[in-house]
């Protein structure tokens, strides 16, 4: 590796997204100084530059290797049609990119857009969507207060960002159609040197280990050892369950890792099967 290859990473200046894309970074030990509300900040223990630029910038700054590196919403990117790489999902930020429509107006499918306007940031994905379903609607392209439209007779229906759909809601909208489900992404550029990749692929190991590890916990339990063939069946393990014997005749303490999404089901089943004094851990970081 060249040591003047350094990764300059762009991430969106403020917001949720900014929040957590920070977050990210810094639990995979990577650290550095953001205060100040500087626009450019460097790692302290990793050959990197942290960018915050506005998220709609990000994939052209990318495109153009300014930055080698960005986390921006998935539509965001896609919406840029920049010719950059999605190298990784990161599992935040999820959001769905919706049409609505006023409540009071009866909708039975997207067929009754055509010939319809609907208002929206985000007319290449709509164009995409309404293209894929054979409808012809006009696409006012605005930035900013999509929600009003309909009620100012700006257009007939919206396509716009929806988390909860509050916003909808406080506007006289209902959702109708969900068009892209999205969620924050890292996107590279196209022409990374072998050092600059040698550095990505390093980031994107440590940001593996770090979802892993969200997904998973870690089980301490005591138990008769007459229970233990029962209890391994819902706690395999990385590989298989470590047990131990405890000073009490006939007991054992298993240690073992089980994932978030079974995490509630299975814990039932053990208790059901006698283990007792289970601890649930939270795991920092999963090498696999």
């Amino acid at each position: 590796m060249n040591m003047n290859d350094i990764l300059r990473i762009a991430i969106q200046k403020s917001g949720r997204l900014s929040e957590d894309s920070l977050k990210l970074i810094k639990e995979c030990g990577i650290r550095f100084d953001n205060g100040g509300g500087k626009l450019k900040t460097a790692a302290t223990n990793f050959p990197a530059e942290i960018l915050f630029l506005r998220d709609d910038d990000i994939p052209g700054y990318v495109e153009d290797g300014v930055a080698h590196l960005g986390i921006v919403g998935e539509n965001v990117s896609e919406e840029s049609d920049r010719d950059v790489d999605t190298v990784h999902k990161l599992g935040f930020s999820k959001c769905r990119l919706s049409i609505g429509v006023l409540r009071e107006q009866e909708y039975h499918g997207v067929k009754d857009l055509d010939g319809k306007s609907i208002a929206t940031t985000y007319p290449r994905l709509l164009d995409k969507y309404l293209k894929e379903h054979n409808v012809t609607a006009q696409i006012h392209e605005i930035s900013g207060s999509v929600e009003i439209a309909p009620s100012i007779g700006l257009a007939d229906a919206v396509c716009d960002i929806v988390s909860s759909g509050s916003t909808l809601l406080s506007n006289g909208l209902k959702e109708v159609e969900t068009i892209f489900r999205s969620e924050a992404v890292m996107i590279a550029s196209k022409h990374l040197s072998p050092g600059q990749q040698e550095l990505l692929d390093q980031l994107l190991f440590r940001i593996k280990s770090v979802q892993v590890a969200k997904n998973n916990k870690y089980i301490l339990l005591n138990c008769p050892t007459t229970a233990v063939d029962e209890i391994i069946k819902y706690l395999p393990g990385m590989r298989s369950p470590t047990i131990l014997p405890l000073a009490t005749e006939g007991w054992c303490s298993l240690h073992s890792v089980i994932n978030e999404n079974e995490f509630w089901e299975n814990i039932e089943k053990i208790r059901q099967a006698g283990a007792e004094g289970i601890l649930v851990i939270p795991i920092e970081k999963m090498i696999l």
